[in-house]
C-alpha cells in the first residue's frame, strides 16, 4: 500500500499542473482556438537538436496557423546553422513563418532568418555577415621563448593542420582556404534563393560585411522594419486570423509542457513565479540551451 506521504506529493503536483493549466488559460483569455508560434533562437548557435525538433513539431500542430521566430543570435557553428535553416525551410512551406531580428541576427543567425517568408529588423538591429571563419592562433614562437618545445606526432600529413604549435604550411593555408570559399558559397546561395538577390546585392553581401538593419532593408536581406509586435501582426495577416492574434511561447527544450508548468510554473499569467520546484530552490526562467562552441580549428559562422 502507498504511504500517505507519497500520495499527497502526487496530489500535490497533480493538482499544481491543473491549477498551473487553469492560470495559463486565464492569462490567454481561455482561448484554445488558432494561434501563433513564437519561438526564439537566443546565444550562439552550438547545436540544433532541440530547435529542430520543435519546429518539425510546429509543422504538424494545426492549432499553430503561423510561426515567429525570434533570433538574436552572433551566429555560431555552420552545420547547426545549416539544419536550422533546413527546417525553417519546410515549415515554411506549411504554414507562415516570419522572422524577427532583435539586437544582433548576424551570420548564422541570419542564415536561420533568411529562411522565413518575411524578415522583420529593427532599424538598428545588426545583421548580415554572410561569412565563414576559422580562428588560427599560433602560439610556437611564444612556447619558445618561455623554453618550452612542443612536438606533434600524427598519422596523415594533414592531421595537424591548424594546429596552435606550429605555422599553417603554404599547403594547408590553401585547404582551408578553399573549406571556407565552399562554405560561403553554400550559405550565398542559400541567401540567393530565399532573398532572390541581384547580381549587385549579392557582390555587397559577399564581403560579408555586418549592417544595420535599415542597410540590410536596401539590399534585399530584411523586408520589414520593425519590432516583435510588427511581426506578429504580419504572421497573422499570412495566416489569415483576424482580430487581436493569440500569440504562445514555444520553449526549445527537452521537457513537456506540464514539466515547465510544475517545475518552473510559467503562465502567461505571470502565476506560480517559482512553481512548485521552488519550493526545493529553483527558479527563474531558462533560456534556449545553445552551448558555445570553443574548438577553434572547426569552421564557423561568427
Amino acid at each position: 500500500m502507498t504511504s500517505p506521504a507519497p500520495r499527497r506529493l502526487l496530489f500535490l503536483l497533480a493538482a499544481t499542473a491543473v491549477v498551473g493549466l487553469v492560470i495559463a488559460g486565464f492569462g490567454r483569455g481561455l482561448s484554445f482556438g488558432p494561434r501563433i508560434a513564437l519561438v526564439s533562437l537566443k546565444g550562439e548557435i552550438g547545436e540544433s537538436d532541440l530547435f529542430v525538433e520543435r519546429i518539425n513539431a510546429l509543422a504538424k500542430e494545426d492549432r499553430y496557423r503561423a510561426v515567429v521566430l525570434r533570433i538574436d543570435s552572433p551566429g555560431g557553428a555552420v552545420g547547426p546553422s545549416q539544419e536550422m535553416y533546413q527546417a525553417v525551410l519546410a515549415l515554411r512551406q506549411i504554414k507562415p513563418v516570419v522572422a524577427s531580428l532583435g539586437s544582433v541576427a548576424a551570420s548564422g543567425g541570419y542564415y536561420v532568418a533568411c529562411a522565413a517568408d518575411v524578415v522583420v529588423a529593427n532599424p538598428g538591429t545588426l545583421t548580415g555577415s554572410v561569412g565563414v571563419i576559422i580562428p588560427v592562433v599560433d602560439v610556437h614562437e611564444l612556447l619558445e621563448n618561455f623554453g618550452v618545445k612542443a612536438e606533434l606526432l600524427t598519422a596523415g600529413e594533414m592531421k595537424a593542420m591548424g594546429s596552435s604549435l606550429r605555422a599553417l604550411t603554404p599547403a594547408e593555408r590553401k585547404i582551408m582556404q578553399g573549406m571556407l570559399d565552399g562554405i560561403q558559397e553554400q550559405f550565398l546561395d542559400a541567401v540567393t534563393e530565399t532573398r532572390r538577390l541581384t547580381p549587385e546585392q549579392l557582390a555587397d553581401v559577399r564581403t560579408a560585411r555586418v549592417y544595420t538593419g535599415e542597410q540590410a532593408q536596401k539590399i534585399g536581406l530584411v523586408d520589414e522594419l520593425g519590432g516583435l509586435d510588427d511581426a506578429v501582426r504580419i504572421a497573422a495577416q499570412r495566416a489569415g486570423l483576424e482580430g487581436e492574434p493569440t500569440l504562445e511561447r514555444i520553449d526549445v527544450d527537452r521537457h513537456p509542457w506540464w514539466w515547465n508548468l510544475v517545475a518552473e510554473g510559467r503562465s502567461s499569467a505571470g502565476g506560480f513565479a517559482t512553481g512548485m520546484m521552488g519550493l526545493f530552490g529553483t527558479s527563474g526562467e531558462p533560456q534556449v540551451r545553445l552551448p558555445l562552441l570553443l574548438d577553434g580549428a572547426h569552421a564557423r559562422l561568427p
